[in-house]
């Protein structure tokens, strides 16, 4: 088989892997010229090391991904950072970690040794998961995050300093308007499965270095080179005027549209026309800096607290030179979900805020942390369309179209999860079992 993948982000390099193991030959299709789409790494003067377009975190849930990585002779534990479950602030105030022991006395022991929250509140995060089980971690399909906690009576504080900044993290959706269903889905595998299924893992090397950059060296890659012609028929598929015997669209949903609109007019297909023009997206903003001297957060990954009012944004922080195992940098990113209207207002601004955010809640820490060193550089990304908004109701495509040779792939589709690195993977793997049944 003669196989094309277009799009190589994490759905198309998993579907090409899966590809190419079934015996086609693959050509993937890339517009840019680094594999990885929205988690790959990007290049700034005045970082030494690469940067990512995107903090990223994955879980030991995430099996599918892992199982990629060692496929493509890549080692999930010499390049993850393992951690069991720790949720500290970086002011000190609340803290929540597992312990080593099996599920699900580790999560319930957890909660129950929260730092930060009352007895009233601890209760109440059991009385949620107990409630999700009973419910078979399936909500109504149009309750929102938020109505799923009042109706499990968790108290404002407990939404604020727990639930919101995990929703935002899972779901880069505000839990005013965040399905429900999803948001169960992810803590249902992350934190009610086997005790390494909550398990946090944290990239020690750039995302594109991870596994991306090994799959495409085991295929064809046209990078530079944007797909503007997409022909699908029963028998084959022609691409910019080249025919292949079969293809994977692994490409946002609106340029999807754009390709397929004729085509799926043509066909009778205006439902799936539909369902990839009507989604909404929200951006999700890191921002990196560099600090003049080596400086350590006490955990490599720290809780933020938000003060919108002032441009307190930012719900998590990395040390990135921790994670390098660089003992002579100091070096952050800090992450702000949903960051709707932060691309429009002053970048010096929003940068400035964000570094004051982390400097002032670390002089807050018991433990009277030295004082943050001055920035020597700053970069600040915003992926304007960094996941689609995961709101109740909304209709994913299947991985299927109405012509055999042409499979959908990406995070968006109906992977039963947000828009997560995992569900990308599973998509990928998915949209080649769809062209040959012997691809996994």
């Amino acid at each position: 088989m003669k196989a094309a993948v277009i799009g190589a982000g994490w759905a198309g390099l998993a579907a090409s892997v899966a590809l190419r193991e079934a015996g086609a030959k693959v050509t993937v299709f890339e517009a840019g010229h680094t594999p990885g789409g929205r988690a790959r790494r990007v290049f700034h003067d005045e970082f030494e090391a690469p940067l990512d377009n995107g903090q990223h975190l994955l879980c030991g849930a995430y099996k599918e991904t892992l199982a990629l990585m060692r496929r493509v002779g890549r080692n999930p534990d010499a390049l993850l950072m393992r951690r069991p479950l720790r949720l500290a602030s970086l002011d000190g105030r609340f803290h929540l970690s597992a312990p080593r022991i099996p599920a699900p006395l580790n999560m319930a022991l957890a909660v129950l040794r929260a730092r930060g929250l009352s007895w009233g509140d601890r209760f109440a995060m059991l009385r949620l998961m107990r409630g999700l089980k009973t419910m078979s971690w399936t909500p109504p399909r149009d309750w929102t995050v938020l109505h799923l906690l009042h109706y499990h009576a968790q108290s404002d504080v407990l939404i604020r300093q727990v639930w919101e900044p995990l929703c935002l993290a899972a779901l880069n959706t505000p839990i005013a308007t965040a399905s429900a269903v999803l948001f169960a889905r992810v803590l249902r595998d992350s934190l009610a499965g086997a005790r390494e299924d909550s398990d946090l893992l944290l990239p020690c090397t750039d995302l594109s270095a991870l596994w991306p950059d090994a799959a495409a060296r085991q295929v064809t890659m046209r990078y530079g080179s944007t797909v503007r012609q997409l022909h699908p028929s029963a028998d084959g598929i022609d691409i910019n005027q080249e025919r292949f015997d079969a293809a994977v669209l692994a490409v946002p949903p609106t340029y999807a549209a754009r390709l397929l609109d004729g085509p799926l007019r043509k066909a009778g297909a205006t439902g799936l026309l539909d369902a990839l023009k009507a989604f909404d997206y929200l951006p999700i903003a890191t921002l990196n800096i560099r600090l003049a001297s080596p400086w350590r957060l006490p955990e490599p990954m720290m809780m933020l607290r938000e003060d919108a009012a002032r441009g307190h944004a930012g719900q998590w922080v990395f040390d990135r030179a921790q994670l390098a195992g660089d003992t002579k940098a100091g070096e952050l990113a800090l992450v702000a979900s949903a960051a709707v209207g932060m691309g429009e207002r002053n970048r010096r601004q929003v940068i400035e805020a964000l570094i004051d955010q982390v400097a002032e809640q670390a002089a807050a820490h018991p433990l009277r942390l030295q004082p943050m060193p001055d920035v020597s550089a700053a970069e600040l990304f915003i992926e304007k369309r960094a996941t689609f908004a995961a709101v109740p109701g909304l209709i994913r495509p299947l991985n299927s179209t109405p012509w055999p040779t042409l499979a959908l792939a990406g995070d968006w589709t109906d992977t039963g999860y947000p828009g997560v690195l995992e569900g990308a993977v599973r998509s990928g793997l998915q949209a080649a079992r769809v062209l040959n049944p012997r691809a996994d």
